[in-house]
């Protein structure tokens, strides 16, 4: 199906605050104007940028003092990045350092125009901004310029059924609006078509799968290239396959997930 030995392309040089060196980092994305990895080195409370080029041997510091947490760019190239300290997500030009709030940032609440620890986020090409509002256990939609957001997954405490999540993380949001989420704690991908009440299982929801935790991140590209966030041994690993990889974890078993994390389509 593909490769099973990744190449290393940013980090991998230990834990640490250098600029060749990331700190659990739990996002990338692909800048395709400068061929450039954008990371939320999470813990080194930065974000950085890591030219792909062939012996590039560190990264650039976009955004300091950030608690980043999820990464999204538009159509226009603006960045996204959720802040779990906040409670926010804002909108950056590259280069810039303060960037507009586009959701939350009224500190940490339930309150629809609140987040508590927002995770992973989505951005559709109206700029309308989809974030994984973790600790309340719901998906929210942010309109461009809106006030305060609209409950379009979960909201309904944290649970099991088919209208609740608990703990989302990584998502994606087509052109139809149907919402695709990791709902990492019930060990299954969601589905939610736009409107709906309650969502669908389309992978996992039969128990968490067994092995060491490997993968907090997940990207499929259209050159058939995956990127994965390694939390453990720091550094983003680029490997060629026709396949998406749902879960955090190694298991043996395909009908099982263990804390899916991220899922793109």
């Amino acid at each position: 199906m593909g490769d099973t030995n990744g190449q290393v392309v940013a980090g991998g040089n230990g834990q640490g605050n250098r600029l060749d060196q990331l700190d659990r980092p739990t996002d990338v994305l692909i800048d395709k104007q400068t061929d450039s990895l954008i990371i939320c080195d999470r813990w080194n409370r930065r974000v950085i940028r890591w030219p792909r080029r062939s012996g590039t041997i560190q990264g650039e510091i976009l955004i300091d003092n950030i608690a980043c947490w999820g990464l999204a760019m538009d159509n226009q190239r603006y960045l996204y990045i959720s802040d779990y300290v906040k409670n926010e997500v804002r909108r950056y030009e590259i280069g810039e350092k303060n960037g507009t709030l586009v959701a939350g940032g009224n500190g940490r609440g339930a309150g629809l125009n609140q987040l508590n620890d927002p995770s992973y986020i989505f951005v559709d090409q109206q700029q309308t901004v989809y974030v994984s509002d973790y600790y309340n256990h719901r998906v929210m939609k942010w309109n461009k310029g809106a006030k305060e957001g609209i409950v379009v997954a979960g909201g309904q405490d944290e649970g099991e059924a088919l209208t609740q999540l608990s703990y989302p993380q990584g998502l994606f949001v087509d052109t139809l609006g149907t919402i695709y989420v990791a709902d990492s704690y019930n060990n299954r991908v969601m589905r939610w078509p736009k409107g709906a009440k309650q969502g669908t299982v389309i992978v996992g929801g039969n128990g968490s799968g067994e092995g060491a935790n490997q993968f907090i991140y997940l990207r499929d590209n259209a050159d058939e290239s995956m990127y994965t966030v390694n939390l453990t041994s720091n550094q983003i690993t680029t490997w060629h396959s026709s396949f998406l990889l749902l879960s955090s974890s190694k298991y043996d078993d395909s009908s099982l997930l263990d804390l899916p994390i991220k899922y793109d389509y």
